[in-house]
Order: structure tokens, then C-alpha cells, then sequence
């Protein structure tokens, strides 16, 4: 397979710019793998799918305010996203413009706060020291602003500090929303615990390499930005008992997905914290992952990859093609699918 093979058209106003005011009135399309039979119907349809004893697994990661425009030391603004900490208290960011903010340089945020680049590392990324007298969650609060996707072509407005988050979400840490778990409301969950379906938690802090386009025709050779997952106990325990009990596991999210495969790989799950850089894409077999909800994704994206591997190329392609047919909303803000 080429890179050319993930591609599919559709017009630009499918790409949902607002979220519904409604989280779960999003639309759902149900895509058998088995069959590649698909069905049309809301989000609210969802329980339907599931049978007592099944475990919903969410990613409860946070998205910060990661995006924060400053000043140059020329007086011209200069863009950055966080991307993540690191230990000696410095953070890992990108940086606009790249090419002038060499180390040394700084990022000035009135008279508060200062960023100085005191490294660059791989992959376009600076290392950043904070100066002045906020500290890194005050910077962000004071000055940063929901980090949206580039195809979301407006700026943030202030609903979007909770819409683009799930309800569920607890850990800061991203700096793009898990979006599959934004379409779940507190009462759905409520119905689907109601039903008998086990929810457990596990956190991957997404990073800005979800957006990073694959420009390799030979995609097997793109590599990965690595993310931080951690699995609690409690959560591997339950996985293992269902998987050991042949119960479904149900991945909220290509993120849940990537951790679980990651953690699994060996047989059983492993409780802890670490750093993956899983890059699924066809063929693959999935050791514990048996249901996904996702999102529609975009074309020659690693997301899309991952959600051929699961639900079967031509079954997902096709899927997408009835969707951008039938007009259903794209990615981030847009409509969901469900895969078993």
C-alpha cells in the first residue's frame, strides 16, 4: 500500500468549524468489520452496541492552554505551543518563527514573564526556560489559549475551554483534545454503567504530532512523535479479567487504542507510565482492542491508517465515502463512528 491509498475528497464545509450545542446529538456510523454492513444513526445509539460484561476504556487526558503569543526581542510577535514539560523544569514547545528563535532569544509576556530558547532539539522542537514571576500554569492561564486544530479556521472563543475537552477529562497534559470522548455526556455514561459495561480510565497526553502530516509514499518509514500514557493498576486489572473472560474491550479514541496496544503487546496488560510511539496501520493485529468509537479523521493521516487497520481498509474507505455522501461532519468538532 501507498500513501496515496488514505486519500478521499470532500468538500470543506463538511469540516465541522463549531461543536453542536449538544455533545451527544452528534451522528453515528456504525461500521460492521466483519461484513463491512455500516448504519446511520446519533450518538445516542452508541449503549446499543455494547453487552453487559464489555469495558469502555476513555483517555481522561486534558488539553492545556498551550498556545501563547508573545513578544520578540525585536518587538515582533512570536508564536508558541507547548507541547511538554520536562524534568529539570523546562519545557519542550514549537516555536513561530522557527528560524529566528535560536538560543538565546526570548519571548516576552508583558512585563510577567519571559521564555528563552536554551536548546533545540529533533523534529522542530526548542527547549524553553521561564523567567519572571508566574509560573508555567499561570503563564498558561493568564496567556495561553485552547491550542485548536488548523483546520478549525478561527480563533478559540471561550466556550471552547471546556468544549474542546471531554467530561471526563482530568489529567493536564494535551495539547489536542482525545475527540472521540468529546461526544459523551455524564448521562450517557451513567446509562452505559447502567447497562452492565465496566468504564476504566487510562490517560495518553496527545501531543502536536496528531497533526503531523505523512509525507513519505512509503508511509511505514513516517516515525511517530512519541506521547505519555499512563495505565493505572486498577484499570490494567480489569482489562486482564475481561480479556481472560473473552469479554470485549471498547477503545474511546485512536489514543486508548495506541496505549492499550502498546501496553499488550506482550499478553498481559501492564499497569505504569512510559512514552509510545505506536504506529499502527495496516495489516496489524490488534491483541486487545476489539471495539473502537473514533472520529472521521483526516486523508493520509496516521489516525485514518490506525482506523483501517481495525475496521479493514476497503470497509473504512467505503465507510467515508457513504459519510462525505451523506454529508456527515469532519473531525475534530464532527461526527463519530463506531467499529466492531
Amino acid at each position: 500500500m501507498n500513501l496515496s491509498d488514505f486519500d478521499y475528497e470532500y468538500p470543506e464545509e463538511l469540516v465541522a468549524q463549531h461543536p453542536l450545542e449538544d455533545r451527544g446529538a452528534s451522528r453515528l456510523l456504525a461500521l460492521d468489520r466483519a461484513t463491512g454492513k455500516r448504519l446511520h444513526g446519533t450518538f445516542a445509539d452508541l449503549p446499543s452496541y455494547f453487552t453487559a460484561g464489555d469495558v469502555l476504556v476513555l483517555n481522561e487526558s486534558r488539553v492545556i492552554n498551550a498556545r501563547l503569543f508573545g513578544t520578540r526581542d525585536n518587538g515582533r510577535q512570536a508564536e508558541v505551543l507547548l507541547v511538554h514539560p520536562e524534568p529539570e523544569g523546562e519545557w519542550l514547545a514549537m516555536v513561530h518563527p522557527g528560524g529566528k528563535l535560536k538560543v538565546g532569544r526570548t519571548v516576552r509576556f508583558g512585563d510577567e514573564a519571559v521564555l528563552r530558547v536554551t536548546g533545540i532539539v529533533g523534529g522542530g522542537l526548542r527547549k524553553l526556560q521561564l523567567e519572571g514571576g508566574l509560573s508555567w500554569n499561570q503563564l498558561m492561564e493568564q496567556y495561553g489559549s485552547v491550542p485548536l486544530p488548523p483546520y478549525i479556521q478561527r480563533h478559540p472563543d471561550p466556550d471552547d475551554r471546556e468544549r474542546y475537552q471531554t467530561v471526563f477529562a482530568r489529567a493536564h497534559g494535551s495539547v489536542a483534545a482525545p475527540t472521540a470522548g468529546l461526544h459523551f455526556t455524564e448521562r450517557l455514561l451513567s446509562d452505559i454503567r447502567g447497562q452492565g459495561i465496566e468504564v476504566v480510565h487510562i490517560v495518553l497526553h496527545v501531543g502536536p504530532g496528531t497533526f503531523k502530516p505523512v509525507q513519505v509514499a512509503d508511509f511505514s518509514r513516517h516515525q511517530m512523535h512519541a506521547e505519555w500514557y499512563a495505565v493505572p493498576e486498577g484499570t490494567a486489572e480489569i482489562i486482564d479479567a475481561a480479556r481472560g473472560q473473552g469479554r470485549r474491550i471498547w477503545a474511546v479514541g485512536t489514543t486508548v487504542t495506541r496505549v492499550l496496544e502498546t501496553v499488550g503487546r506482550d499478553g498481559a496488560i501492564r499497569a505504569g507510565t512510559g512514552w509510545t510511539d505506536l504506529f499502527i496501520r495496516p495489516p496489524c493485529d490488534f491483541r486487545v482492542v476489539r471495539g473502537l468509537i473514533t472520529n472521521f479523521h483526516l486523508p493520509r493521516s496516521t489516525l485514518l491508517m490506525l482506523v483501517c487497520a481495525f475496521g479493514g481498509y476497503e470497509n473504512v474507505m467505503r465507510a467515508y465515502r457513504e459519510a462525505v455522501e451523506r454529508r456527515y461532519r469532519l473531525f475534530s468538532y464532527g461526527d463519530a463512528m463506531v467499529i466492531a
